[in-house]
């Protein structure tokens, strides 16, 4: 499925907050306790939203107008990718990280780490990513990787 992938404005902070929402409830919850998965979306209302527009290149994948997708990237670390349930497994992610993966190459950065969720550890896998190891905030295990980027 071929999606339109942009940088966010401030128009797409109630529906990248949806999303991820979304991931985590339908997703995510497949491999974290009710009480993490709370945790986590509150780390994603729309003011927690708003402020990282300003603070990482955050980028949504489009479907005509509806966003469908989320990807961020902080300096050599890659945060927050989040597919709207609906439309997982049909290549919006891998088109996120593709973007993630040409910003960060052009930006000269020679690696990219991401604190991968349980849910989403074969996904980065997939794309190239190694583990490097587990850490734990609190209940929630986060699965360290690492990806080389082509020179």
């Amino acid at each position: 499925m071929e999606c339109q992938v942009r940088p966010a404005i401030d128009d797409d902070i109630a529906a990248i907050s949806r999303v991820v929402i979304a991931a985590l409830r339908e997703s995510n919850s497949q491999d974290y306790s009710p009480d993490v998965i709370a945790q986590v979306e509150r780390s994603f209302a729309t003011e927690t939203v708003s402020a990282l527009l300003y603070k990482r290149k955050v980028f949504v994948a489009l479907l005509g107008e509806n966003i469908t997708g989320t990807a961020s990237l902080d300096g050599n670390v890659v945060r927050s990718v989040f597919v709207d349930p609906t439309y997982q497994g049909g290549g919006i992610g891998r088109q996120l990280m593709d973007v993630i993966h040409a910003t960060a190459a052009s930006a000269g950065v020679g690696s990219l780490r991401v604190p991968s969720s349980i849910t989403a550890e074969g996904f980065y896998a997939v794309l190239g990513y190694q583990k490097i190891r587990d850490e734990f905030h609190g209940a929630e295990r986060t699965i360290v990787m690492e990806k080389r980027l082509e020179d």
